[in-house]
């Protein structure tokens, strides 16, 4: 046992096989460092030392975040998130006067989480991940053994999702935590479950019925099945949870109503959305015992079953007609399936599922094709807006003739109706009318990556053009090895790379992809691509492999990096080709001294661009 905490194991030789400080629990000790893709976790409780319900994590992206435990590293899960975007090498590290910082690269600190400054002499301070998932840093006086808390990463001991369980919410009495269960459930051994059976999904059953309680200013785990839009106020939210048997709770905010299923998690109390509403279903006994003489009991009981045959009457007569309705509609359904598939083949968008829009509809969101904001490989993209104008989507009509047309069609719905990505354009619907074959796609308001680096004006900076960077590396890796069928893009260019409204870079346009069957590592085909960016085995009529898409790649990084075309023409033989200049570095064996001076260039004149 070390002086400074640390417990190491040795070997005959005295070489070190194993340390506590680089197996970290639930604290860090002055010395002690979290490296990347490390974690801590909190205990079970002040007295269990095993595994608690809260995690803390240095990310590979260099950002420190706190999440529940058994959820992924994912924005809807974590509370508290440093903020530090980096390509990595960072590390969480403790300084003896109770300084806490994340250093960049061994080098740089890249940012100072605590100020530091505690006394040291007689005492010793430490980090740590306490039970209510909030990290704090403490000083334990070597005298007395004295326990005083320093600093907490905040002060709401509300914050940390999950603190209070299932169907539970956190609320602040006195700046202390307190647990509370929704309407209608009661702690038991510490969870909450329900004090009425569920007996059916109607209003009203036998001897409960339902109606909503609310639940107000209070923010959850957003698990939604359903969302309505234009909803006037609380009690209609109420009223289509009610109609819905699979509704049991529901959250209103601002005219949207999302229907939810238990159980409900991550529940606290918040200030800040004072205007959610978490509306739950409730159940309350209806029909008491019936006392008195038997004359009564019996009027009491032939009013019930006249009111039963009543009811069944009338159940009767809706069931007839909903089923005549059922009927017409599934045999107009049938005749328009049928007419779809004798134009388009029935396998088509077998296995996806997404929103079928009419051609007259999208003709009306795009106020006729007139916006045009770009063009694909195999089609132009028009501006629409839907949903009374609440939401904006980007329409691509297929231009080419029917036989090319109706196989990128295929193609692209094929590929991305089953994907999804950060950094994959999101397809959202399609529309198969005879000739006219469109895909509705999320609009992507900061346009094209083309559009930004090569104009002046808009130009990034060194880090957001990395940043792009690797926002389309995760994204060609999704393709090439996270996807259940291999996807090779064929058309990886600045032109296919949109920007979203934080600026996150997406692969778009998957018209001229390729996939390949399982165990299948090659293809052969013809051409495809934009020029420049194509790489010589498809010259060289050689086998196929997703190297293609990681060479068109590689061109669209030097332009990154150079922020100029990979071929201008506007400038002489000699410089026209960006490739050009670095082969020839590259056959000098000066490619080192040239990014060298190319880096402190850039650190002496911040404003100097290629």
């Amino acid at each position: 046992m070390l002086d400074n905490g640390n417990f190491v194991l040795y070997d005959s030789e005295s070489r070190i096989i194993w340390q506590s400080f680089d197996n970290p629990t639930d604290t860090l000790l002055p010395g002690q460092r979290l490296l990347e893709r490390e974690e801590i976790v909190s205990s079970a409780s002040e007295t269990d030392y095993g595994r608690g319900n809260f995690r803390l994590k240095m990310q590979h992206d260099g950002n420190l975040v706190q999440y529940p435990v058994n959820t992924p590293d994912a924005t809807p899960y974590d509370y508290y998130a440093s903020e530090t975007n980096t390509d990595g090498n960072v590390s969480l590290n403790l300084d003896r006067d109770g300084r806490l910082y994340l250093l960049h690269n061994d080098r740089v600190t890249l940012l100072n989480i605590s100020n530091g400054g505690l006394p040291t002499q007689g005492s010793i301070n430490f980090m740590r991940l306490d039970v209510g998932g909030i990290f704090r840093i403490y000083s334990l006086s070597l005298g007395d053994l004295n326990l005083t808390r320093r600093w907490s990463s905040t002060e709401d001991e509300c914050a940390p999702k999950g603190i209070c369980g299932i169907n539970a919410f956190c609320i602040l009495i006195d700046s202390a935590p307190e647990c509370q269960c929704l309407p209608g459930f009661v702690f038991v051994q510490s969870v909450c479950s329900r004090n009425f059976s569920v007996q059916g999904c109607s209003k009203t059953d036998n001897r409960l019925r339902y109606d909503m309680r609310t639940v107000e200013n209070t923010v959850w785990e957003d698990s939604s099945y359903e969302i309505l839009q234009m909803m006037m106020n609380e009690e209609e939210c109420s009223k289509a949870c009610l109609d819905d048997c699979n509704c049991e709770a529901a959250f209103y905010k601002d005219g949207q109503c999302k229907k939810q299923r238990l159980l409900l998690r991550y529940g606290r109390r918040s200030l800040e959305d004072s205007n959610v509403a978490a509306l739950i279903r409730f159940g309350t006994n209806t029909v008491p015992d019936i006392g008195g003489d038997s004359d009564r009991k019996r009027i009491i009981k032939n009013e019930g079953r006249m009111d039963i045959l009543i009811i069944g009457i009338v159940l009767m007569s809706i069931g007839v007609l909903t089923l005549s309705i059922s009927v017409i509609f599934v045999r107009q359904r049938q005749k328009d399936y049928m007419k779809i598939s004798k134009e388009a083949g029935d396998s088509f968008v077998e296995g996806i599922s997404l929103q079928v829009y009419t051609f007259q509809h999208l003709s009306e969101a795009t106020n006729g094709f007139k916006e045009e904001v770009g063009r694909g490989a195999s089609g132009t993209v028009f501006k629409g807006v839907m949903q009374n104008g609440l939401k904006m989507v980007a329409v691509k009509r297929l231009e080419k003739e029917f036989a090319q047309g109706e196989r990128e069609f295929q193609t692209e719905l094929k590929t991305i109706g089953k994907m999804y990505h950060r950094n994959l354009v999101r397809l959202l619907g399609y529309c198969f009318d005879g000739d006219n074959k469109l895909l509705v796609f999320e609009y992507m308001r900061n346009g094209s990556l083309a559009n930004i680096l090569f104009n002046q004006e808009k130009r990034p900076n060194w880090e957001e053009r990395m940043d792009i960077a690797r926002d389309v590396s995760r994204g060609i890796l999704y393709l090439h090895q996270e996807c259940e069928t291999q996807i090779i893009h064929c058309d990886i260019n600045p032109q296919n790379i949109l920007m979203d409204d934080n600026w996150r870079a997406k692969i778009s346009d998957f018209g001229l992809a390729k996939l390949l069957k399982q165990d299948q590592t090659n293809t052969i085909t013809g051409i495809r691509g934009t020029k420049g960016y194509v790489a010589p085995e498809w010259f060289q009529k050689q086998p196929i492999t997703v190297k293609v898409d990681v060479y068109s790649f590689g061109v669209m990084l030097l332009e990154i990096i150079c922020c100029r075309k990979c071929v201008d023409s506007s400038k002489n033989e000699k410089r026209q080709f960006l490739r050009n200049g670095f082969t020839t570095v590259m056959q000098q064996g000066r490619l080192g001294v040239w990014w060298g001076m190319k880096r402190w260039m850039r650190v002496k004149w911040r404003g100097w661009q290629r």
